[in-house]
């Protein structure tokens, strides 16, 4: 996973590994928007994410994807983020009443958390994790990914030829492109997720993966059903309401809209906008290009 440092700079290069397609895109010098944008499609079954098993099972085809759609892109650098799916890697959000200063300390404090959170054991796994002060002590976000996981990711972006020195799950990576600074529900619906996000002052205050059987065909009742749990939790634990709705992922964000402003009482907005992809960008849709818009231009 990517360092807890802050100091590392991060590529203009994103690209993303996901159970149906494989996309990259790259940033413009100023790291704003995405200039250029390309996809690959994957036969059922070459990507099957998931938190213990193996994930990639066709490696030749994947290098292929992963090759074809970073050439698209164009570019020097070899140096890349690489965005996994999220039922491979785990988001956990702990709260503390301190943390230790020393680096080292801490994420030995969260490794042992972490502990009661997990079906596998942590030092068996990579962890990455971002704390932050709250009003009765430390929260901290921390994302987790078997090391053989993690191997077999890092490992197909490397036999392609590209290095990937930042590795996120892709809710946490498509955040970047969310205006969060009131109470904010983020959903993202993928061929076999759906990912819910909800933030507040730019903190993560829940995060959740759902199976999704219905794929991108889900109506926005249906996907209002789901995301309705995570809603009610939210209000009832913060007594906030929702001020803001983002949705990516749906070919037709607008038919989820209403369902949606119905639970929350708050407006929808499709999560990726036409200004932060250049309208030179490619032919990916911006409903497909969450994970790598939000990673480029965080």
């Amino acid at each position: 996973m990517a360092s807890n440092s802050k100091h590392v700079r991060r590529p203009t290069l994103a690209c993303e590994i996901a159970a149906d397609r494989v996309l990259a895109g790259r940033a413009s010098d100023a790291g704003r928007m995405v200039e250029m944008a390309s996809a690959r499609e994957l036969a059922p079954g070459t990507v099957v994410p998931d938190l213990m098993e193996a994930n990639l099972r066709d490696s030749g085809a994947i290098r292929q994807a992963i090759e074809g759609a970073l050439a698209s892109v164009g570019g020097r650098s070899r140096d890349l983020i690489a965005i996994l799916p999220d039922t491979a890697v785990r988001v956990v959000l702990l709260d503390f009443e301190t943390l230790p200063a020393k680096s080292d300390e801490a994420e030995a404090v969260v490794r042992f958390r972490l502990k009661k959170s997990l079906p596998f054991d942590p030092a068996e796994a990579r962890i990455s994790y971002h704390a932050h002060p709250v009003k009765k002590g430390v929260q901290a976000v921390a994302a987790v990914v078997l090391n053989k996981v993690l191997e077999e990711y890092e490992s197909a972006f490397r036999d392609a030829g590209y290095n990937p020195g930042v590795v996120l799950p892709s809710m946490l990576a498509a955040l970047g492109a969310a205006d969060a600074d009131r109470p904010t529900l983020v959903v993202k619906v993928d061929a076999r997720t759906i990912s819910i996000a909800i933030l507040d002052q730019e903190q993560l205050l829940l995060a959740r993966t759902l199976e999704n059987v219905r794929g991108v065909t889900i109506t926005g009742e249906q996907l209002a059903e789901e995301v309705y749990p995570s809603v009610v939790f939210f209000q009832d634990t913060y007594n906030l309401n929702i001020e803001r709705v983002y949705v990516a992922g749906l070919p037709d964000a607008g038919a989820a809209g209403p369902a949606l402003k119905s639970q929350s009482g708050a407006a929808v907005e499709e999560l990726v906008t036409a200004s932060q992809i250049e309208s030179t960008a490619g032919t990916v849709p911006r409903w497909r290009m969450a994970g790598v818009v939000g990673a480029l231009i965080s």
